[in-house]
């Protein structure tokens, strides 16, 4: 079982930066890999980004690659995304989301359990 609590959302101007947290809890987190989304109004969710607890290999959709970066402290049992050169367009609610080792990380289906998500609105 995985709990997880999203934190850090908020307002921000375009070309601004915001970095969300999510905490996670739970006694097999190294069998999880930590994915981000999100859903703006009238769109389908989302992939964002995607780490394992266990290295340092990561995933990013298309066009957030190069903005953001998503990291984990395994100290701390949180992963993060920070996100730099924030549009307009990446005005949405942002969900963290567990998936078990081993399935295609990219899509939501996958994933098992999911945050409360954090709203995210970049105005221009």
């Amino acid at each position: 079982q995985v709990q997880l609590v999203e934190s850090g959302g908020g307002l921000v101007q375009a070309g601004g930066s915001l970095r969300l947290s999510c905490a996670a809890s739970g006694r097999t987190l190294s069998m999880y890999v930590m994915g981000w989304f999100r859903q703006a109004p009238g769109k389908e969710r989302e992939f964002v980004a995607a780490v394992r607890w266990s290295d340092e290999m990561a995933y990013y959709a298309d066009f957030v690659k190069g903005r953001f970066t998503i990291s984990r402290d395994n100290a701390k049992n949180t992963v993060y995304l920070q996100m730099n050169s924030l549009k307009p367009e990446d005005t949405a609610v942002y969900y963290c989301a567990a998936a078990r080792l081993g399935r295609a990380y990219t899509y939501a289906a996958v994933y098992d359990y999911w945050g409360q998500g954090t709203q995210v609105t970049v105005s221009s």
